[in-house]
């Protein structure tokens, strides 16, 4: 572990991981924030805003440094080995690991700073945001939750009567004034949403134990990627057997005189069969992550409904980001709730 450009932890006197508790506070803020609907780039300028310093002890707080504390396994405590390779020991040139050699993922291999569930959830909100195509707004929880039930477009903040004492915020499509034809759909306030919220949530209570039943079905039809795997298994051996032939070749070409033409040709048939086969390595990680996704989604919300065995009294921004998918808002004024186990209220 790099330590000292790693922040929350230090090398132990066994030369192991060890959390530093004033640092880890740090990545537990990270996290909750994340998670309670905060983008990556307020959190960098609330670091920053709080002169908190980076783990390389700057000042300034990049995105791709949070996204890369947000997304490292070793905070929930274990360890992907091999992410990275030297392709020449002389030159100590290093390149990222894309199948050239097998990687190990270690569990529990050092104290985590993270809950494991915690650090999935994450994960899983990554994933529902980068399908969005734009990043998460970070003043409310509903940003990219709301849906114009007309044209499909998200609902944003705007602001009414902002120099008067009638100032209010409500929440609008975007769409509705662009273009010829106006958007149907009427504005909603926050606490309308909130409300509403509690009333789907709470409908689903009587139906806790039929809804949990419901979900595990779910996550072994669905969510199940055991065929991803076994074609990932193929191609992974696929790169194997080409690696070998093309290291092969190589030595054959340097310890004898072969037609240069031929060779090339050999060789470039080697690389194309690799390319090909990473490509799809790289497409199927892709739905293998989707399903996965999916399927912590699901867990959560399973967790969720386990713990909740009476009605909420109040909105609790957590159970919100955890349980809802999407709320689309209809021209009637309706609200439909879609939670995250596909349960439409």
């Amino acid at each position: 572990m790099p330590y000292k450009c790693f922040l929350g932890y230090e090398k132990g006197e066994d030369k192991t991981p060890k959390i530093v508790e004033l640092e880890a506070e740090i990545v537990r803020m990270i996290f909750r924030m994340f998670i309670n609907g905060k983008t990556t780039s307020a959190i960098a300028k609330h670091l920053i805003n709080n002169s908190i310093l980076t783990p390389r002890g700057k000042i300034t707080w990049q995105v791709a440094t949070i996204e890369s504390i947000l997304t490292n396994e070793k905070y929930k405590g274990d360890a992907l080995l091999q992410k990275t390779f030297t392709v020449d020991f002389l030159t100590k040139k290093v390149k990222e690991n894309e199948g050239e050699i097998p990687q190990y993922y270690v569990q529990n291999s050092h104290p985590a700073i993270i809950e494991p569930d915690e650090f999935d959830e994450v994960q899983s909100e990554f994933e529902r945001r980068k399908k969005l195509g734009r990043p998460n707004a970070c003043h409310s929880p509903l940003s990219t939750k709301l849906i114009c039930g007309d044209c499909g477009g998200f609902f944003g903040s705007k602001v009414w009567g902002s120099n008067t004492k009638y100032k209010k915020t409500i929440w609008r499509c975007n769409e509705k004034y662009k273009g010829g034809t106006k958007c149907a759909t009427a504005h909603v306030t926050e606490d309308e949403v909130k409300e509403k919220f509690l009333d789907a949530f709470n409908s689903l209570i009587p139906y806790r134990d039929e809804l949990i039943a419901n979900c595990k079905l779910a996550l072994n039809v669905l969510c199940d990627y055991s065929d991803i795997d076994s074609k990932l298994d193929e191609l992974h051996l696929e790169i194997e057997v080409v690696t070998e032939l093309s290291k092969k070749a190589i030595s054959e070409n340097a310890n004898s005189a072969l037609n240069q033409a031929e060779w090339q040709e050999r060789h470039n048939g080697f690389l194309e069969r690799h390319k090909k086969a990473s490509e799809q390595i790289a497409e199927l990680e892709i739905l293998k992550q989707g399903r996965q996704g999916k399927g912590k989604s699901i867990e959560f919300f399973i967790k969720e409904m386990r713990k909740q065995k009476t009605t909420l009294e109040s909105f609790d921004e957590r159970l919100w980001f955890v349980s809802v998918e999407s709320v689309t808002v209809m021209s009637a004024g309706e609200l439909v709730f879609r939670f995250r186990d596909g349960t439409v209220v």
